[in-house]
């Protein structure tokens, strides 16, 4: 059975920008060999970054598991993107909420420490992590997109711009961007444009990497695992010795690394006793930090099921609760039109794949804005009942992607 994740882990992000009469889309261009990125200064990732982007990512983890008593998975890199990007076309209120759930700095801060973040994420043939951002937009005059939006965009996101019909053509060609940029793991994101819709942002992100020690065939059994409603499941257990174990008031597990040593994989499993909803909500900035910190050199044995998931969720709610309500209600876009606009929506889709080999990740966010007012093992972690997983940039201890598994 699949299990269904959520994304929070993005790798795309598209907005929709819904305009009514905004005139005839004209021939399809490509902007981006006209438009040339300026140089951007870059941010050291200091610990004020890392606090914030925790906090934001804990929080929003918390908001979407509330939500849901379904296998989730989000990708707060790919949220936070999303948001970012969004967020340059703010002003007033709307700006200050939104910097204010992205980690309180200003859009000048915030640009700079996620450009160093994307520019120094590693990337190599066993251990991939691939971003790519791009801007449709219809040719329409009454739409007029600010010039300052779309560069800022270019400069610290490395975006690229089309201008096309907004027809089904136009719909295979994103289709075939979003497939090309996810490794074929997000196959498509739209079935068709709507007349309304003016412009289209995509953010995808693709993670795939190796195992620095891959699973052998012995290694793999059958074995049962209680999902959250309490019924047993047939799950494909691989069960590996690992030396990094992770222990914490309400939980034990280990970290499990990928190939080049960039990357690796987390789970932590709630003790007997305390619910997955009791352990989530239990997550705080410093207690993550003190937990990775506090990692142990001990000998494991680890049971790690097989799984492969897909889902997708809105996240309007969880955004108004973090503190970003008037971007729902009341916005102020206005550094990317003199259109009123606000966000109708946003999706968070993600897909991931872990087997033998290692695993495979991807997501998408989507934010739509409409017209409108606005030796011998020492310890044994097994994970044969539900349990919060993540993949971790090792160089910043902040998660890629984080889910729990609440049935196989």
């Amino acid at each position: 059975m699949k299990m269904r994740i959520i994304a929070i882990l993005s790798i795309l992000c598209f907005w929709m920008l819904q305009l009514s009469g905004c005139g005839i889309p004209a021939t399809a261009s490509d902007l981006t060999a006209g438009r040339t990125a300026r140089p951007v200064e870059e941010k050291p990732l200091d610990e004020t970054f890392y606090t914030g982007q925790m906090d934001f990512s804990l929080k929003l983890f918390q908001q979407v598991a509330e939500e849901s008593a379904e296998n989730v998975l989000i990708s707060p890199l790919s949220v936070a993107l999303a948001l970012a990007m969004t967020a340059n076309g703010a002003d007033g209120t709307t700006a200050e909420e939104m910097q204010a759930v992205l980690g309180g700095y200003s859009m000048e801060e915030l640009n700079a420490y996620l450009h160093t973040w994307m520019k120094n994420l590693p990337s190599e043939s066993q251990a991939k992590l691939e971003l790519a951002n791009s801007i449709w937009y219809r040719d329409a005059a009454e739409l007029n997109v600010k010039e300052a939006f779309l560069q800022t965009n270019v400069d610290h996101y490395d975006a690229s711009i089309y201008q096309d019909a907004f027809d089904q053509e136009t719909v295979k060609k994103i289709n075939q961007w979003v497939k090309t940029n996810t490794d074929g793991m997000i196959p498509h994101i739209l079935n068709e444009i709507d007349p309304d819709t003016m412009m289209i942002l995509i953010n995808a992100l693709a993670f795939d990497a190796k195992w620095n020690k891959p699973y052998e065939k012995s290694d793999v059994n059958e074995e049962i695992f209680t999902a959250l409603d309490g019924t047993e499941q047939t799950a494909q257990m691989m069960r590996s010795i690992e030396f990094i174990y992770l222990e914490e008031e309400n939980a034990v597990g280990f970290l499990r690394n990928y190939k080049g040593g960039n990357y690796s994989f987390g789970a932590l499993l709630p003790n007997e006793g305390i619910t997955l909803s009791e352990f989530i909500d239990s997550l705080t900035v410093e207690g993550w930090k003190s937990l990775l910190q506090n990692a142990q050199e001990e000998v494991i044995s680890a049971y790690l099921p097989k799984f492969s998931n897909e889902y997708s969720m809105e996240l309007n709610d969880a955004l108004k609760a973090m503190g970003m309500p008037s971007a729902f209600n009341g916005a102020n876009f206005s550094k990317i039109s003199d259109c009123a606009l606000f966000i109708d929506r946003v999706i968070h889709k993600t897909f991931i794949e872990v087997d033998e080999q290692g695993t495979k990740a991807a997501a998408v966010t989507g934010i739509m804005l409409n017209k409108g007012a606005s030796g011998m093992p020492e310890k044994e972690v097994r994970l044969d009942r539900p349990f919060v997983y993540f993949i971790l940039d090792n160089n910043t201890n902040l998660p890629i992607f984080m889910g729990t598994v609440t049935s196989i």
